[in-house]
């Protein structure tokens, strides 16, 4: 490995069996059981998808390349395995990392979320490797902000956000950054007593916000503003549970928000989560769903880190340190990444959609205020 040529790959994985093997194996797709794709994922070797090239830092002018991976299991197969089988699979692609040569390793999607979030990886790992959810982190706040800004109808300051898959890496240091600036804050899980914990963490120290918890995802209704970014592998998030107005910034894949709500709830808007526009004229050679010159936050989190050099395990582990979050942030800014204008199921938000969800928002404030 060389220094003076810092290199990165970035592992993903298939998260609609059938759409995302097409985009490999039209032939495989076409002929085969969606139950045999979940099965033969666990068969299948880690492959190379792509070269990574045109990465072009705004600061230094240098430009960075990389690899795109695939660890073949889907979210299915991770589910219903033995947690070992799905390390060894993982641990297996990112040695595909170190053989092509590689100076650090990102691990997409579940293979970021699975188990202890990257620490088993990393010990196993000869290279670094990170989630890429520090950054994550930094832009799904900051799209949350965004989303308040436009509607313009409440200040952010005053802003309630609900935090579904609190006690995940994402939604804990989601949460912890939001409790400094918003002015209520509810907590949204399966497990009360991680729930519990995440709240006392948060409170261990004076908040603008106040902070709930709850596992029932009825009270979404009470929030104009949610983050969602579970691991649940399914739709949680259903129409009945939404106000008029809110928004919803889904980070998870497969999703969090049912596709019921775009087909039945017109006067609410749910925006993809964690997606920023990468500097330089950069080329994946691969589509993996998002418009040209786009990534996720997880990936640019990798490449962030190789231009900057810093070949270390920046984000493994569930607590993640808001400075931590800060600094990509930063390193991130500085390179040229910025967050990509907010989208909903891949396309930009339109105007005439912003005006519809802001007047529903407005018309369902004025209805609180006359009671």
């Amino acid at each position: 490995m060389s220094r003076q040529d810092p290199r990165f790959a970035f592992i993903i994985h298939p998260i609609d069996p059938r759409a995302d093997v097409r985009r490999r194996y039209p032939w495989l797709a076409k002929v085969l059981p969606e139950g045999w794709i979940h099965y033969l994922s666990g068969l299948w070797p880690p492959l190379k998808l792509s070269d990574i090239e045109g990465i072009e830092s705004q600061a230094t002018g240098e430009r960075i390349r990389g690899w795109l991976l695939a660890c073949p299991l889907t979210p299915q197969r991770m589910r219903t395995s033995a947690l070992d089988f799905v390390y060894r699979k993982i641990i297996q692609t990112v040695r595909l990392a170190e053989r092509l040569g590689a100076d650090i390793v990102g691990l997409g999607a579940w293979t970021a979320a699975i188990g202890d979030a990257g620490e088993t990886v990393a010990r196993a790992a000869r290279i670094p490797v990170t989630t890429g959810d520090a950054y994550t982190v930094a832009v799904v706040v900051e799209q949350l902000r965004q989303a308040a800004r436009l509607l313009g109808v409440t200040p952010w300051e005053a802003a309630t956000v609900a935090v579904v898959g609190a006690t995940g890496a994402i939604g804990r240091a989601a949460a912890d950054l939001l409790a400094d600036q918003v002015a209520r804050v509810l907590l949204i899980g399966r497990r009360p007593r991680g729930l519990q914990q995440v709240a006392q963490a948060l409170t261990a120290r004076p908040r603008r916000a106040t902070v709930e918890v709850t596992t029932d995802l009825q009270r979404l209704i009470e929030a104009p503003f949610i983050l969602s970014a579970t691991t649940a592998g399914r739709a949680v998030i259903q129409p009945e549970y939404l106000q008029p107005g809110s928004v919803v910034l889904d980070v998870a894949l497969p999703r969090d928000v049912s596709l019921r709500v775009q087909r039945h709830r017109q006067d609410v808007l749910v925006l993809d989560g964690g997606i920023v526009r990468v500097p330089g004229p950069v080329n994946f050679h691969f589509n993996f769903g998002l418009p040209r010159g786009l990534a996720y936050a997880c990936m640019a989190e990798t490449m962030i880190l190789t231009l900057e050099r810093r070949f270390e395990c920046y984000t493994i582990g569930r607590n993640i340190p808001v400075d931590k979050v800060n600094e990509i942030a930063r390193m991130g800014a500085r390179h040229g990444f910025e967050v990509a204008p907010l989208m909903t199921l891949g396309r930009r938000v339109r105007a005439a959609q912003w005006e519809r969800v802001r007047h529903a928002a407005q018309q369902a404030r004025s209805s609180k205020e006359a009671l």
